[in-house]
């Protein structure tokens, strides 16, 4: 496996880094540049379920969205739009389903890109159908079959492909119900990089045979339950503390699709996109107060601060007073780029980014540790140890805490609650090890006795 790890910072300086600028841009689809100086909105849907009933039906209801999205772009007036594709579980299981509607989606925005000169592409996310909560097989038959779709939408017409894929999950859902940091860093950290760098280096010989782009992976299944389960400021279920542990370490395992050969742009829901953007100078598509339609977060305006593609998450399709659901959210995040736009071009957009930021800044612990300076000092703690997987992991967690830790001495206020769990967050990860090889022993031995569906087989153990 040719796997590069990144040991040094994209960016010389935190203040470096804002909106609509990458230092590796890219160009796909109809004319669109992502990262070369604008952003665009990224519109993501989910199509009803009663389509799902027959190919026939699913490929109807995604051309009347993709006609739907493209008209009202044209129709108010904005130059460029990804659409994003996430796959109903039936597009990946049934690969010539995926390739159909990448088809008939990627001949629509043909005809809107000749006769309106709208620069657009198409992502396609697949459904990681390698196992549900309980069992994982992550390198059997379930992967070819995910790799078979791949290849077929790859063929007929996507320009961009991503997954959230599953690995460590149930280790995850395991330590997290347990407040168990090791086995946080353990699932996220170990399992879950080693599944990322073995999925997307199949996934990038991919798109080089078919000239498409390996655009990039989020740690949904594991830092965003940690995020969900965590809520609002009047949930306990879960320490906030906490949560930003977990996002710290999906830094560096969502980072393992870049060093397997992923380009970017980096997919919606990886809130750590932040900080990969710092360390690989990737673009990245964030999502924040636009996706209020999918679910509630802490950081809605902060997260746009260095956003290269700005998404809703996704909405199911249906009308609304305004239109249908993807015309009203697609001109919502079309307004916003607009604005971020407007900022690159009158030489404001630091300005404009520090607004961003500073409005969430102080939130929360989980906004806090996002904010780009304090991301960047995450993405510095990675590439220390960027060789060893390991180390880099625990070195994120450990300066998230850091990071909180002075924080609260300032403007971010803390309850007891959170305080607490965050020392002892702290103090469970100053004392682990740090030899990589006794880490995963001990832990692969500790969860082969306590879930009897453990499978390290999965991870080449």
């Amino acid at each position: 496996m040719d796997v590069k790890r990144y040991t040094k910072m994209a960016y010389d300086d935190f203040e470096d880094m804002v909106f609509g600028f990458s230092p590796n841009p890219l160009k796909t689809g109809f004319d669109l540049e992502i990262g070369g100086g604008y952003t665009s909105a990224e519109v993501n849907y989910a199509p009803r379920p009663a389509s799902g009933e027959s190919k026939e039906k699913l490929v109807r209801e995604y051309e009347k969205i993709t006609r739907d999205v493209l008209q009202r772009m044209v129709q108010v007036g904005f130059p460029s739009v990804v659409l994003e594709t996430e796959h109903v579980l039936q597009m990946t299981t049934h690969p010539d389903w995926g390739a159909e509607v990448a088809h008939a989606q990627k001949t629509i925005m043909e005809e809107y890109y000749d006769e309106y000169g709208i620069k657009c592409a198409l992502r396609n996310t697949l459904a990681d159908i390698r196992g549900g909560r309980e069992t994982l097989d992550l390198r059997g038959e379930h992967y070819d079959l995910l790799m078979e779709s791949f290849d077929q939408v790859a063929a007929s017409g996507t320009d961009m492909l991503s997954i959230e894929s599953l690995g460590g999950k149930g280790v995850f859902d395991n330590a997290i119900l347990h407040n168990d940091i090791s086995g946080v860093l353990f699932s996220i950290g170990i399992l879950g990089t080693l599944d990322v760098e073995f999925i997307w280096s199949d996934i990038s010989k991919i798109a080089k045979k078919h000239n498409v782009i390996a655009a990039g992976d989020t740690d949904c299944s594991q830092a965003n339950t940690a995020m969900f389960i965590a809520g609002g400021l009047l949930d306990r279920k879960l320490a906030h503390t906490i949560a930003i542990v977990a996002r710290a370490i999906s830094a560096p395992r969502s980072l393992a699709a870049y060093e397997a050969g992923a380009v970017g742009p980096g997919k919606d829901c990886g809130y750590e996109n932040t900080i990969i953007k710092a360390i690989a100078g990737v673009p990245i598509s964030q999502e924040g107060k636009a996706s209020t339609c999918a679910h509630s977060d802490v950081m809605g305006n902060l997260v746009m601060q260095c956003c290269d593609l700005w998404s809703n998450e996704s909405v199911e399709y249906h009308g609304e007073f305004g239109g249908t659901s993807v015309q009203c959210w697609g001109e919502t995040l079309s307004y916003d780029c607009s604005m971020l736009n407007t900022a690159i071009e009158a030489g404001y957009e630091k300005v404009f980014r520090d607004v961003l930021m500073a409005s969430d800044r102080y939130r929360d612990p989980q906004s806090f540790i996002l904010a780009f300076d304090n991301a960047y000092r995450i993405g510095e703690s990675i590439v220390r140890d960027g060789n060893d997987i390991y180390l880099r992991a625990k070195n994120a967690a450990i300066e998230a805490c850091d990071i909180v830790e002075r924080g609260s001495r300032g403007q971010l206020e803390l309850s007891r609650f959170e305080k607490a769990s965050l020392t002892k967050a702290n103090k469970a990860l100053c004392s682990m090890t740090d030899e990589k090889d006794v880490f995963i022993e001990e832990q692969m031995d500790k969860f082969k006795a306590e879930m009897p569906e453990f499978r390290p087989e999965n991870y080449g153990y």
